[in-house]
């Protein structure tokens, strides 16, 4: 049965200072739901969040890691590293990632394989343009995504995956995404697992919504059938209104 899931996503953002603070408040807040709840700090604070939330049910995930194991990549991290202290999820595939460093689908799916040779798990994300829903792509351009980078593998793989829907267009663009555009597409999502791989690994999939998830619009979000959770950019820097979305389940 699937998880619901909520993740923080720091990006670049908090010090050191700054991040002991909101660890600290986060500490303080009352969970009500049943979901599991991560936060992916920067790299630079990983050691630390993690030293410092071991007692805690709050997961510390990373926010990308290279394909190889290790060698001359001057600036990267590797899976291994990542382990080593601890952290046993990464995010790939960011929509920041793509957009920023030029992250293909080709470059995930390398990505992908070491992080499942690793034994990690990790959450693959993905999503269209404004430009691809103007032109009624949409469901083209993301089965695309998650072909290429996720179906060369073994059905036995997914149970190591969560899938994070990003629809680009609706993050700091001026348009909104609603709720039911959200669960559509979901729902188009987990149809392209199930043509694929069955019914088991679709049903069995936890598809986490990121198109700017808030304390206001999480519950009428996380209603819909096919949404199981949310990765949460800017809203996960506040510890009140990050549990505020958690607890809306």
């Amino acid at each position: 049965m699937r998880k619901h899931i909520v993740a923080g996503n720091w990006k670049m953002n908090n010090d050191l200072a700054q991040s002991v603070a909101l660890i600290s408040d986060l500490k303080r807040q009352n969970q009500t739901s049943t979901a599991e709840v991560m936060i992916a700090p920067t790299f630079t604070n990983l050691w630390h969040t993690t030293e410092n939330l071991k007692s805690s049910p709050i997961e510390v995930i990373a926010q990308n890691m290279h394909f190889a194991k290790n060698g001359a990549y001057t600036g990267e991290v590797s899976a291994e590293m990542l382990k080593s202290i601890g952290v046993n999820t990464v995010i790939l595939g960011h929509s920041e990632r793509r957009a920023y460093f030029n992250e293909t689908d080709e470059m995930l799916a390398k990505k992908v394989d070491t992080a499942l040779e690793s034994e990690m798990r990790f959450i693959f994300c993905f999503g269209e343009e404004l430009s691809d829903r103007q032109a009624n792509t949409q469901e083209t351009v993301v089965a695309n995504q998650i072909k290429k980078a996720l179906f060369h593998l073994k059905a036995s793989a997914f149970k190591n995956i969560v899938l994070a829907y990003e629809p680009v267009w609706a993050i700091g663009t001026g348009e909104t995404a609603s709720p039911d555009q959200a669960q559509e597409m979901h729902q188009f999502i987990r149809k392209t697992l199930r043509d694929t791989y069955g019914d088991s690994v679709a049903n069995d999939m936890s598809i986490l919504y990121g198109g700017s998830v808030k304390p206001a619009n999480a519950k009428e979000i996380f209603s819909k059938p096919d949404v199981d959770g949310g990765l949460i950019g800017g809203a996960a820097l506040k510890a009140e209104d990050f549990y505020a979305i958690v607890n809306a389940f």
